[in-house]
This record gives C-alpha cells, structure tokens and sequence, in this order.
C-alpha cells in the first residue's frame, strides 16, 4: 500500500493475517506473471522479474509458486493474462486516490472499483482527475537505525538519488523512475541493507485530513487494498500521529 505506510498497522490489528499474507501472495504472483510476459522469463535481462522475484522471496513466497508464476507469464503453462490498470478517485475532504491494478477483465474491475469509491465517500473519475497531483518516482528504504546519514549520502546521492529524508524508522530515498535499480544496486554494494524499492506515484502536496474525514480516508484506503485486483493504492492525505492513534484505538 503505497502512500499510506505508516498508517497500514491500523488495520493489521484487525486480525485476518492469513488472508493479508495470501492476498500479498496474489500481488507477487500477478506480478511475476506480467514482468515475464512482457520481458521475457531470464532474470539477467528483465529487471522487473529480478525485482519481482526478490519482493517474492523477502515475503518467503515458496519457489515453486514463484517458477509457476514466471512460466504463466513466457507461456510455458496455460494461464491468466493480466492488463494493467490505472484508475483515479476523490474522497472525502477533495483527497486524491491512485490505484493501480491487474485485471483479466477491464470492465469487471471498473465497476467495482466505482462501487468501492461511492460506498466510501467518494467518486471514480476519468483519466486526469487525480494524477496531476501525484510524481512518478522511485522510492527506496532503509532501516534508520542501522545506516547514518553519512552513508546515505554518499551511496545514494553519489549514485544519482534526487533526495532523501528521515521518516522515523526509516529513511526514505527518492530517485527519478528510470534510476531506482541503480541507486538500489549502488546501496546494497555499499552494505547497506534496503527493505524495500519501487517505482510509486508521491503526491506534490499532501492534505491534512482529521476526525470523521480521517476514518473515512482510511477505509476507503483499506477497501481499495482489499479488492483483488488492487496492487497499490496512493492518495495525497496525511493524518497525524495523535489521530492515528485515536483511530487505532476504535478498532
């Protein structure tokens, strides 16, 4: 769930962790399946199935269902061909949504994800409604505790990153879209551990958004993330420390 990290623990609370893992499993698999089918099955020549593979294995997703997904996608088995979808939203407060999607079929998945939009307060609108508020970057991060600033910025801004910040527990490394896989390989040569590293939409500003506004935001999130065919969701909203913990503690 991209874009609304540091409040994903609220509904992990909730329980279901089994099916949060199987429906991770899912996202891997779909995934896989399309890096392959667009770039072929040699992970030396396809850095979206190299990336793809190692998010599959640091979810210790079994090997067997990683080759099953890879050979779906070079047609060496029979499977489902994936299209990826782009839709845009508002919610509650005029918030902006981004959710990016594989779907084997288009329609199907429009109408439902309108139908999670109204259910939660808000509207699925055409293309442009909510993109132009949003940058199409590479985010990279790193564990704060166990890499000094001095690090970061010799890998990452000698390698080519357009910034970095201190999110807490993490740091966060923003490169251009094109350059994510060699700020990642120019962190991980100089030892420091990446947990995580993809290309995201990051909202140009964010709205504060609190009370009722703020619950809604975060179930509309948290209904978007559910549906099937959902692989992130990005929104342009913040809420507070003090009113996540609020919020937390409704549930």
């Amino acid at each position: 769930m991209s874009g609304h990290s540091k409040w994903a623990t609220i509904k992990r609370k909730k329980g279901a962790t089994d099916a949060a893992r199987g429906k991770v499993f899912t996202r891997l698999a779909r995934e896989l399946t399309t890096a392959a089918r667009i770039g072929g099955g040699d992970l030396d020549g396809n850095a979206r199935l190299r990336k793809a593979v190692a998010d599959a294995k640091a979810q210790q997703m079994p090997g067997e269902n990683i080759k099953r997904a890879i050979q779906r996608g070079t047609g060496e088995i029979e499977g489902v061909s994936y299209d990826e979808v782009l839709y845009e939203g508002t919610g509650p407060a005029g918030t902006l949504f981004l959710v990016e999607g594989m779907t084997d079929n288009r329609n199907r998945t429009a109408a439902e994800i309108r139908k999670v939009f109204e259910k939660h307060s808000g509207t699925m609108g055409g293309s442009g409604t909510a993109g132009w508020a949003f940058d199409r970057m590479g985010v990279i991060t790193l564990e704060r505790a166990s890499v000094t600033e001095d690090q970061l910025m010799e890998a990452a801004v000698g390698a080519g990153a357009d910034d970095y910040r201190d999110e807490g527990e993490v740091w966060t490394v923003y490169t251009p879209p094109n350059d994510v896989d060699r700020v990642t390989a120019a962190l991980e040569a100089a030892k420091l551990h990446v947990q995580s590293s993809k290309v995201a939409f990051i909202a140009k500003t964010k709205k504060n958004v609190s009370g009722r506004e703020a619950e809604v935001c975060l179930n509309l999130v948290d209904a978007l993330d559910e549906h099937d065919d959902v692989q992130s969701v990005h929104t342009d909203f913040d809420i507070s420390e003090e009113e996540l913990q609020r919020i937390a503690q409704l549930g």
